[in-house]
């Protein structure tokens, strides 16, 4: 067997393990109908279904006339964000604020995840996991760039205070005795000059 025919028999069954994962807990109701996506290297398509019943409920592609003269490439991260907020202006307008998404085999990264943090912005609320059940998503941080690390801002103390720490108010080399009784070293303290 050719290697890179077994390479692809690998991919097409990792994909197929990955879909039977998120097929298995996602199902699209009338209250919340499944969000779908395709992508190939051109175009990038996406509906939205109500499985109890069959149907799909609203679709966008990068093939629309509305947006086929504005994308000039379909297959790269404008083209799949634009079509994020046009399904999510196109599923406003049927009344449809919550979905469950299906990611299909695709990682959730790149194309998809632009598709679908753009259809977030846009008014769509999801639930990316339905084991979950609604809980809001965490804010994604930030990252400092490289090139210019935060530096951390030191508060100055106020002099007598050794900033609030428990047994702090002690000279320091004793060690804290049991309750009610000086510390072990109270013994070996200085004479107190006359």
């Amino acid at each position: 067997m050719n290697t890179s025919r077994a390479f692809e028999r690998r991919k097409w069954d990792r994909r197929e393990r990955r879909a039977l994962h998120v097929g298995r807990t996602v199902f699209g109701t009338k209250e919340r109908p499944r969000l779908s996506v395709y992508r190939s290297h051109r175009h990038f398509h996406c509906q939205i279904i109500d499985d109890s019943e069959g149907r799909t409920l609203v679709a966008a592609s990068t093939v629309m006339k509305d947006l086929k003269g504005q994308i000039k490439n379909g297959g790269d991260k404008k083209a799949a964000a634009a079509v994020g907020a046009k399904l999510a202006e196109a599923a406003k307008a049927k009344g449809i604020t919550k979905v469950v998404f299906d990611r299909n085999f695709y990682r959730f990264h790149g194309r998809v995840r632009a598709f679908a943090e753009a259809a977030a912005k846009g008014g769509l609320e999801f639930l990316l996991n339905p084991k979950k059940k609604d809980k809001p998503v965490k804010e994604r941080k930030e990252k400092a760039s490289k090139a210019e690390p935060k530096a951390k801002e030191k508060k100055p103390k106020p002099e007598g205070a050794a900033g609030g720490k428990p047994g702090a108010d002690k000279p320091q080399g004793q060690k804290p005795g049991p309750a009610g009784k000086p510390p072990a070293d109270a013994s070996k303290s200085e004479p107190k000059k006359e």
